[in-house]
């Protein structure tokens, strides 16, 4: 990790598969291997792998790495039998850091931190406008607090300390150390999801990209979407509200494609390569049972995504959904998404999501232009 740091993650590994414990995450990993001292542990959908060395009964080392980076990864060493996270006989307390914080990386991002604690114990997430950060977990001793996450995609650490309703410290991962503020704000708030991305005026929405698997080329006009209701989510591999957000659609689709909707994933990807792209997509498919179209829509890059999609005022936040009417008009345009680490935050979206198409789905067909927003 950068400046020396270390972020240390839970794993439980049983024969040939592992888990990434986060929280209450248990994140699995398949087809781990063993070559004599030589152990394996693939992340499939994020593409990336921890490939160790075993040292004796109880010690593995190694590198994490990113199997399309040419950089040479990030070190780790994993020791058997250690259950907790940081320290093991953790000093109690002397401050909360329990609730809602308005949180500034660098004086200039901005996050709401929502966190748990109970004794020393700390857990929680981070929240912007696009998407949280996903499962932290922790510890607060004394006026210190540290909370560290890895799900496969990269370690994330934070540290600080607490005085008050005020505290300060550093996020950490494998390339740089930012700066930390915050601030206790019980009323802390994100702007609202729909009204971050708008729709342009006198821009039809519409797109042709070919399918990700077959290459055969798909538009929002073709016959298989007429008269329905369509959600449209860009995504890539690489981003995990994506992910989250494709755990939640793949079960919702399967329960209610018959009602008269469709789902079109757009995947933006690292490479602007059809290869690269099936394969990525294929792995995303196959870990969430996704049932939905995917289409490949080229480089993960704020120009190439502006260019393609031009009637969305900008396209910078991974996942942004549009949902559309069965006559083709643009309902509503959601920027991000807040998976379950966030809590409530997510049993509102999830409840907020069906009451939305609900309705949708029981408009009648009008005689509105389509490709426009409400």
């Amino acid at each position: 990790m950068a400046g020396g740091h270390t972020a240390p993650f839970n794993l439980e590994l049983t024969g040939k598969t592992a888990y990434l414990l986060n929280g209450t995450e248990r994140f699995e990993l398949k087809n781990v291997t063993q070559r004599g001292d030589s152990l394996i542990i693939p992340v499939d959908v994020y593409n990336t792998v921890l490939a160790a060395k075993v040292e004796d009964a109880k010690t593995l080392s190694g590198v994490f790495k990113h199997l399309e980076s040419p950089t040479t990864g990030v070190p780790f060493r994993m020791e058997h039998g250690k259950r907790y996270r940081f320290v093991e006989n953790q000093a109690a307390p002397v401050v909360s850091m329990h609730g809602k914080w308005d949180i500034l990386i660098d004086e200039k991002i901005k996050l709401i931190g929502v966190f748990e604690q109970h004794g020393s114990k700390l857990t929680g997430t981070f929240l912007s406008t696009g998407g949280d950060m996903r499962y932290y977990e922790g510890s607060v001793q004394n006026d210190e607090f540290a909370l560290s996450a890895f799900d496969g995609s990269n370690p994330q650490l934070f540290i600080g300390k607490i005085s008050g309703n005020e505290l300060s410290g550093s996020f950490v991962n494998s390339r740089q150390v930012r700066s930390l503020k915050g601030t206790r704000n019980a009323q802390a708030a994100l702007p609202d999801a729909y009204s971050l991305t708008k729709m342009r005026e006198g821009i039809p929405f519409t797109f042709t990209f070919p399918d990700g698997f077959t290459g055969k080329l798909v538009s929002l006009s073709d016959p298989k979407y007429k008269n329905k209701v369509v959600i449209v989510t860009t995504m890539g591999s690489w981003c995990h509200n994506c992910m989250d957000e494709a755990a939640f659609l793949a079960p919702w689709y399967k329960a209610n494609k018959d009602r008269g909707v469709e789902i079109i994933g757009l995947a933006f990807e690292v490479k602007n390569d059809p290869v690269f792209a099936k394969a990525r997509l294929e792995t995303v498919k196959k870990r969430y049972q996704i049932g939905y179209d995917m289409l490949f829509a080229g480089i993960a890059d704020e120009k190439h995504a502006s260019a393609v999609l031009p009637a969305l005022s900008e396209m910078s936040v991974y996942p942004t959904t549009i949902y559309v009417r069965r006559n083709g008009e643009v309902a509503k345009v959601h920027t991000g998404y807040s998976g379950p680490a966030t809590g409530q935050y997510y049993e509102a979206f999830i409840k907020e999501f069906n009451a939305e198409m609900d309705q949708l789905l029981n408009e009648p067909i009008s005689d509105r232009a389509p490709g426009k927003a409400n």
